[in-house]
């Protein structure tokens, strides 16, 4: 399969519907770096470690290098995507399928926004995968069950893994450093909140890079008649394109999805920011490896709110774990079900 920057354009020049599933997911990404990353870097701002302008800029370079760097070490989280459904022999009818999938993610975003409905995209993106797999199969032999199964792994990894290690990283934290002086101490956490929070944007775009990078790359096989991605390494430019989307996304971050995250939750010190980005980050790290695909902004949320936890348990936000709740009840079957219908509506149009 040619997968030159060269051929990429010249199957996009003569089909309409790749041009249109390219379109769809580079603004899927843009808007991903516009309104997730900039919970990476929430914390490190209202502690006061960074002000709104540096932070975001920061955060724009570490998620194009997160995007970039940690696919060419390992791209597990993009083969997880890209091998979660099976669309068919069909490749004709699997790009419409892909395009269906794609369209669904924006108008259910656009519906659950309006309605005000919590939303993930990461959760929106594979729930519109695998609608449209089922579309194609009239039943559930186009999901791959063992991948799909990582789906799961990372709902509880993100909530109870990031709950548990901010937790502890925070009560450690607390017992190492309550004999120090607290003027000491500021310093120190002030850059270690900033490194932590580089690193949290790093990860945020090796995770939610990765996802679309493997949509994408869908596409580009079955726009060359292939039915799958297997054995075939992801090209350079696709990385480059989606980093720099991403991070374009990310330099128009929004404050008021900072301020959400970072003060909605509960009110953190330097060391608790710390606690909640370092140990955020972790679990990013470990799911990325393993080719789990998880909610970058679930796994920030539990951290924080393990942090608040390790404190006192009333301190913490409880309307926030409603919320994630309500957002795997509602995304995976109302994403899947619009992700079905448009389907098979473009397969019958186009």
């Amino acid at each position: 399969m040619d997968v030159s920057f060269s051929s990429f354009l010249n199957n996009m020049a003569g089909n309409p519907v790749l041009l249109i599933t390219v379109l769809l997911t580079l603004s899927v990404i843009f808007v991903n770096g516009w309104t997730d990353a900039p919970n990476a870097i929430a914390t490190c701002i209202t502690t006061r470690c960074m002000n709104v302008r540096s932070a975001i800029i920061m955060s724009a370079i570490f998620n194009f290098l997160g995007v970039f760097i940690m696919t060419q070490i390992n791209s597990s989280v993009a083969s997880t995507i890209s091998n979660m459904v099976d669309f068919g022999g069909n490749s004709r009818d699997a790009l419409i399928a892909l395009c269906a999938a794609l369209f669904s993610i924006v108008v259910y975003s656009v519906g659950a926004s309006h309605f005000g409905i919590p939303t993930s995209e990461s959760h929106s993106l594979i729930a519109g995968l695998s609608g449209a797999a089922i579309a194609i199969h009239n039943g559930i032999g186009g999901i791959n069950m063992s991948e799909w199964a990582k789906v799961l792994y990372g709902l509880v990894l993100s909530l109870a893994l990031g709950f548990t290690s901010g937790w502890i990283i925070c009560k450690l934290l607390t017992l190492l450093c309550q004999r120090m002086d607290r003027r000491k101490t500021n310093r120190f956490f002030t850059g270690g909140q900033i490194f932590a929070a580089a690193a949290m944007s790093f990860m945020h775009g090796a995770q939610d890079g990765q996802k679309f990078i493997g949509v994408l790359f869908l596409g580009l096989a079955f726009c060359n008649g292939q039915d799958s991605v297997s054995g075939i390494a992801i090209p350079v430019w696709l990385m480059l394109l989606c980093s720099i989307v991403m991070g374009a996304g990310t330099s128009v971050g929004g404050e008021k999805i900072i301020k959400s995250v970072g003060m909605d939750m509960v009110k953190l010190e330097k060391y608790q920011g710390f606690s909640a980005d370092l140990s955020a980050a972790f679990c990013l790290l470990l799911s990325s490896l393993f080719g789990i695909p998880v909610s970058t902004t679930h796994t920030k949320t539990s951290a924080i709110m393990g942090v608040g936890a390790s404190r006192r348990l009333s301190s913490v936000n409880m309307g926030v774990v409603k919320d994630m709740v309500l957002t795997w009840v509602f995304t995976f079957p109302g994403c899947g079900l619009i992700s079905f219908i448009m389907a098979k509506i473009f397969i019958a149009l186009f």
